[in-house]
C-alpha cells in the first residue's frame, strides 16, 4: 500500500522538472494521476490533458471531466509556473501579465475549482508549489518573487476558509532545485558557472536540490499522514535559508 493508494490526483505543470517528478512519485504511491501541462506528459500511468491554467473556463471544464471520469478529486498539486529573469525596471506590462496569469491566476483558478469539488465530497488536499523566493528575493526576478509571495498568502487563506469543508491546503517552498528554470536563472547571470558553484557552496547539505526531493514532500503533504498539516509553507532548501550571511 502506497501513501496515496486509491486517491485521485490532479497535478499541473508536469512536462518536466518538479511537476514531472511529483507525477512519477504519485503514481508510485498508488494514486490515479491526471496531468495538465502545455507540453505532453509521457509518464507511464498518467493521464494527460492540455489545459491552460490561466483560463478559468478551461480549468472548470477540466475538473468537471475528472469528476465525470473518476467521481472525485482528492488531491491537487499546483505546480505550473513560469519564470522571468528581469528587474522591475526592465519588466514590461506584458511580462507582468504573463507571470501573474500563470503563477497567481492559474493557482487561484485551479484551487477554486478544486475547493468547490472537494467541499461537497468530504474534502481533500491542495499542495501549492511556492518558492523561497517569496520571502528571500532572487536578484533580477522581481515579478516572479512577487507571484510566489501571492501563492503563499493564498495558501493560508484557503486553509483558513475551507478547513471546515475538510480541505487542507499547504505550500512547498523549494530553494534552488536543478531544473530548466534554475538553469535559465543561472544563465542570466554574468558568470553562470561561478554563480552555480557559489550557490552550491551556500547549501549546508553540500548540494542543490533534485526534483525528487520536492516530490517526496508533496507526497507526504497530500497523504492522510499529514492530516493535521494545513495552512503552512514547508521550506525545502538544503538548509540554505537557515544560515546567516556569514558562513564557514
Amino acid at each position: 500500500m502506497g501513501l496515496l493508494t486509491d486517491k485521485v490526483a490532479l497535478i499541473t505543470g508536469t512536462s518536466s522538472g518538479i511537476g514531472s517528478a511529483i507525477a512519477e512519485r504519485f503514481v508510485a504511491e498508488g494514486a490515479t494521476v491526471v496531468a495538465w501541462s502545455r507540453r505532453a506528459t509521457s509518464i507511464e500511468g498518467v493521464g494527460w490533458r492540455p489545459v491552460d491554467v490561466a483560463d478559468s473556463a478551461a480549468v472548470d471544464d477540466g475538473v468537471a471531466s475528472i469528476l465525470a471520469e473518476h467521481g472525485r478529486v482528492d488531491i491537487v498539486v499546483n505546480n505550473a509556473g513560469v519564470q522571468l529573469e528581469k528587474s522591475i525596471a526592465d519588466t514590461t506590462d506584458e511580462d507582468y501579465d504573463l507571470v501573474m496569469d500563470v503563477n497567481v491566476r492559474g493557482v487561484f483558478n485551479v484551487a477554486r475549482a478544486a475547493v468547490r469539488a472537494m467541499a461537497g465530497a468530504g474534502g481533500g488536499a491542495i499542495v501549492n508549489i511556492g518558492s523561497t523566493a517569496a520571502t528571500h528575493a532572487d536578484h533580477g526576478m522581481a515579478v516572479y518573487n512577487a507571484s510566489k509571495g501571492a501563492v503563499h498568502s493564498l495558501t493560508r487563506a484557503i486553509a483558513v476558509d475551507h478547513g471546515v469543508d475538510g480541505v487542507r491546503c499547504n505550500a512547498i517552498a523549494p530553494g534552488w532545485v536543478l531544473t530548466a528554470m534554475a538553469d535559465a536563472a543561472f544563465e542570466a547571470m554574468d558568470d553562470p558557472a561561478g554563480a552555480r558553484d557559489a550557490a552550491t557552496r551556500r547549501h549546508p547539505v553540500g548540494r542543490m536540490g533534485d526534483p525528487s526531493d520536492v516530490a517526496g514532500l508533496a507526497a507526504w503533504l497530500a497523504s492522510d499522514q499529514a492530516a493535521y498539516a494545513t495552512g503552512s509553507v514547508f521550506t525545502i532548501d538544503g538548509g540554505a535559508m537557515a544560515q546567516s550571511a556569514v558562513s564557514a
